[in-house]
Order: structure tokens, then C-alpha cells, then sequence
């Protein structure tokens, strides 16, 4: 992807004026939550709409479908722009964007893609694992918690999430090591409803190539 992505989607003023600290504890027992039910969960599919904002880059703001199955497979199948297409089969990610001349394919695990983290929603959540620090604030819709990575090397360098009292995300804020941001709002939640495996089987249109990304 560009990097990241945001149209500046932030709480308002209200909402900011209103949000309280949350208690250790309740941090704990928030990301418990939500590591129990997408960790259980074998397949998702959801309505998801996707907006950045960079330095000297317009503001974006796209949407489509998103089906994510165990191990490590999913599809954002874009609406808006029609016929854009983010694949990972778990090993690699593939993308392909209308008036491109060519796909794009990398390996999963490194991929500077901010979707392809999302991949591992699914199963490998632990959060004591991969982050360092939270600092979460309560509001009307939900829990808030930011993030810190305990590696310096990844393409972000803070995640946000809003997560309800049952551990369902409902968005995601991501700031990228140039200061870029990707959010993510979800809607629709369903969990372990059927995917077929042949939605993660990427295909180029005809008459693209296909090649290994540079990124």
C-alpha cells in the first residue's frame, strides 16, 4: 500500500471531553476479551471502509469486504474502487489495483502492507507478546486502547483500536514510521460463518503480470 491511510476519522470533541482513564485491570481484562473471541474464531467476514492520510499524498478514503480464515488467509475485496483486490493464501500477499499495469506479490511475513497484519486477527493474537505499552480511555462506543510495538523495525509505529465490552474491534488506527495514518472502521461482524477457500486463490486479470513486489 501507499503506506497508510486516514481521513482524520477522530472522536469528537464530546466524546474526547468525556473520556476517562481505564484501570490497569480493565486494560487486562478488555485485551483478554478480544484475544478470546478472535482466537477461537476460524473465519470473519465483515464490511470494512479504509482511509489514509499521508505527508504530500491526497486523502483517500476506500471501502469493501473483508474474509479472513484460519491460518493466516484473507481477502479485502474492494467496492469502492471497484475491482481493487488484497489477497493473502498465508504465505504470500498479492495486490492488484484497476489502471496498474501489473499485480503485486510478497511474502506475508514481510510485507511493509498495513493489511497484512490483519492476517493473524485470526488464531495468533497476543498482545503481551507483540506490544510494549498500553494507555486506554473509555467512551460511549467502546474501550479505546493505544499501542506501542516492541519492535522498532515495523512500518508503524502505534496501533488504536475500539474494541466493545465482548472484545469485537470496530475500528483500527494505525501512525506509520513517517507519521502516515491508516484506519480501518468495521461493521457486520460474522464470526465463523462459511468462506470458501477458493476466495484466497489470487488470480491476476487478464493480461496483467504477475510480479514480485520491490516494496
Amino acid at each position: 500500500m501507499d503506506s497508510l491511510r486516514t481521513s482524520g476519522l477522530l472522536l469528537t470533541l464530546s466524546l474526547l471531553a468525556a473520556a476517562r482513564p481505564v484501570a490497569g485491570a480493565d486494560v487486562r481484562d478488555q485485551l483478554h476479551a478480544i484475544e478470546n473471541r478472535y482466537n477461537k474464531a476460524q473465519s470473519l467476514t465483515l464490511a470494512f471502509s479504509e482511509s489514509y492520510s499521508g505527508a504530500r499524498r491526497p486523502a483517500r478514503t476506500e471501502a469493501g469486504t473483508l474474509y479472513l480464515k484460519k491460518p493466516g488467509r484473507m481477502r479485502w475485496q474492494y467496492s469502492d474502487p471497484s475491482g481493487k483486490l488484497f489477497v493473502s493464501d498465508g504465505k504470500n500477499v498479492y495486490l492488484y489495483t484497476p489502471g496498474e499495469p501489473r499485480a503485486e506479490k510478497s511474502a506475508l511475513k514481510e510485507s511493509a502492507d498495513m493489511r497484512a497484519p490483519l492476517a493473524f486477527l485470526l488464531g495468533k493474537l497476543d498482545f503481551a507478546r507483540e506490544f510494549k505499552t498500553f494507555a486506554s480511555t473509555q467512551d460511549a462506543d467502546g474501550t479505546w486502547i493505544a499501542a506501542e510495538p516492541k519492535s522498532p523495525n515495523l512500518a508503524y509505529t502505534k496501533v488504536e483500536f475500539l474494541a466493545t465490552a465482548a472484545g469485537e474491534i470496530r475500528r483500527v488506527r494505525i501512525t506509520g514510521q513517517d507519521r502516515s495514518r491508516l484506519e480501518f472502521t468495521f461493521s457486520g461482524e460474522k464470526l465463523n460463518t462459511p468462506v470458501a477457500p477458493s476466495l484466497f486463490a489470487f488470480q491476476p486479470p487478464a493480461g496483467i503480470p504477475l510480479v514480485e513486489s520491490d516494496r
